[in-house]
Formats: structure tokens, sequence, C-alpha cells
């Protein structure tokens, strides 16, 4: 299963929206055929260590499939994966966890076993959660996993007053950041990030074989039409307030403007996570200033922290999250270490809401 969950992580840029999924197929103590779930519409896991072992000369009948995620018992753009491992005779199906996919959820283990095929689910059940935790997160909430990104100094400073901000942390702090957006399906930002420093916020220096979607959250549309995150085209729009004219030049950009208003004039920002989890976003990598960070956590819209701390101090400088003042400690918010790293000189750390 180890190497099954090593397999799946090979296709951690390219499977969305499916989940990344690895298979190894095994006969007598001997791994007779891998494969990783490919782009959209193409072989699943299992039909790729079907495959794999057919290239190999290996005869699979009587054998024992692992598998990240229970086969899918559906048709989707592809067969189902279940009628496969049936059809080619295999002994034994062991899986990593159970798909929530309410087209699947269970049905794929029930088929096989109805089968006659022996079935075992759970085995490393947490790796293959953390692997998929975006997948599930659109199948059980309905809205993608919301990772926050910053990176700041060991007081906690973003940037001077005077805006300037590169570089706080080390370019091997930032080649890892980039890593983090390549795995999202979607990357986040607010019109005031977008307007002082023009980011692309695209991947660099990773070797993705596509770019995640860039949504910008701007209530009153002050983005700037000639903006280079509309470079490319296909960047989301989210606003509050229409304007024809600003929307026209936007769409001449080959972007696109919903319309998501709250009852103060403002973005909804959970009718937003909805709304990206129907649009099948299932990781959401958010790099915004302090206030649409602030904004985003006083909403409950975010589920881990993702921090670059630097061994500096800045002092009197903008912060990492603009939130109301509490008079009491009850009105915090908790999270816990999820994992803490040394990138290069910086401290990286993974926190999850509680």
């Amino acid at each position: 299963m180890r190497l099954a969950l090593h397999l799946a992580a090979k296709g951690m840029f390219i499977t969305s929206p499916n989940p990344r999924v690895g298979c190894v197929i095994v006969r007598g103590g001997e791994v007779i055929g891998e494969g990783f779930t490919q782009p959209a519409g193409q072989a699943h896991a299992e039909v790729q260590a079907l495959r794999d072992a057919a290239a190999r000369g290996k005869e699979v009948r009587g054998a024992t499939a692992y598998v990240t995620l229970e086969p899918c018992s559906h048709y989707g753009r592809t067969p189902p994966c279940a009628d496969a491992l049936i059809a080619a005779g295999l002994a034994r199906v062991v899986a990593a966890i159970s798909d929530p996919n309410p087209l699947v959820a269970g049905q794929g283990m029930a088929k096989l076993q109805a089968a006659g095929i022996e079935t075992t689910c759970g085995v490393l059940e947490q790796e293959a959660r953390e692997m998929n935790i975006g997948f599930l997160s659109r199948m059980q909430r309905g809205r993608p996993w919301v990772r926050m990104k910053s990176a700041a100094s060991l007081d906690g400073k973003t940037a001077l007053h005077n805006g300037k901000s590169q570089w706080i942390t080390s370019s091997e702090a930032r080649q890892d950041g980039h890593w983090w957006r390549a795995r999202a399906c979607a990357i986040l930002t607010g019109s005031g990030t977008v307007n002082q420093d023009d980011p692309q916020m695209t991947v660099r220096g990773i070797d993705t074989p596509r770019q995640p979607r860039r949504i910008v959250v701007d209530s009153k549309l002050h983005i700037n039409p000639d903006a280079r995150i509309l470079e490319g085209g296909g960047t989301w729009i989210v606003t509050a307030q229409p304007n024809p004219e600003k929307e026209a030049l936007l769409r001449e950009r080959d972007a696109e403007i919903i319309l998501l208003p709250n009852a103060h004039g403002k973005v909804d920002l959970p009718a937003l996570m909805q709304e990206l989890g129907r649009r099948q976003i299932n990781e959401l990598h958010v790099e915004a200033g302090s206030r649409l960070n602030g904004a985003l956590i006083a909403d409950g819209c975010v589920d881990e922290l993702l921090l670059y701390l630097a061994p500096s101090l800045l002092g009197d400088a903008m912060e990492m999250f603009d939130l109301p003042r509490l008079d009491s400690l009850e009105g915090r918010r908790d999270l816990t270490f999820h994992e803490v790293r040394q990138i290069g000189p910086d401290l990286r750390i993974l926190a999850r809401f509680l």
C-alpha cells in the first residue's frame, strides 16, 4: 500500500477533479503491475496497473490489488474500475479508504464481494486521506479544502508599511510554496493584492502540466483590466456589485464574472466556497492580503494555514491576518500543528483549525 501511495503521488498535479489514486498488483509476493490515475477522461489507477501487468507478460488471475481508494462502480468518463478487476479475475482487493462519492460509497467493494473477490478496507487510511484531502472535502462537505499560505517574519509581519516584502523568506521557501500552488485546483487572492503587487499567481519552477485556476475576490470590481493575473484568460472574478461597463472589459480578457453578494455588499465567502465545490475545485490555495485573510478565517472558510516564518523581526509592519480585537481568550480560534519543518533557513508550519 505504501508503494500504491507513492504511485498516487505521481498524479499530484494532473488528476483534478478526480482523486489521486495508485494501484499495485501483487502475485506470489511479486509486484506484477503498477499504475496511477491519469488526467480526467483517461485511465484510472486500476486499469493502468492491469495494462502494466499485461505489458510485462504477467498473469493477474488470482492476484491481489492494493489500491489507495475504493474502486469506482459507476460509469463516468471511463467504465467502472470494479468491473475491470472482476473481469481480470483478481482474488483479493485491498483499499486504503472507501470512496465518499455518493455514486460509489461502498458500492465498489460490494460489487467486488458479490463477484467472489475478497476485500479489505482501511490499510494506511490516514495517509490515503491526506493524499486526497480536497476530494474528500468536496464529496463530504460540498466545498474545497482551503489552505491559506502566508510568508512572514518571526513576529508575524508580511511586509513593511510601504508595501515592500521582497523577499522576507528564502528562495527555498518560495520554491516550496510553488509546489503547494501546483497541487491546488485553484489559487485565490483579492483585488487589493492584485492592484498593489500585480502578481501572476502562476506556478513557476515546478514541473507541472497544468496551471491552477486563478480567482480574484473583488467586491466592487476595482481590478485593473490590464492586471497580469488575467493573462492567458480563464480567471474567475467574484464580485458583489454589478458593473456592466467594467465587466465587459474583463470579459474581453476572457475572465468570468461571478456575482455572489452578501447582505453587507461584500462577497459572500461561504457561498463562494459552495460554488467552488459545485465547480469541482478540490483544493483551494489562498494567497491574499490581511483583510481578505481575516474575512475568510472569520467566516469559517479556512481549513489550514501554510505559514513560512523567516528568522527575522520587522517590528511595526503589516500583519498576516486582519482579525477583530478580542476582549477574552475564549474568543480565540484554536489550531493544531499538523506539521512543522525547516525549509532552508525558514520554518514551515502547517496548522489546522479545530
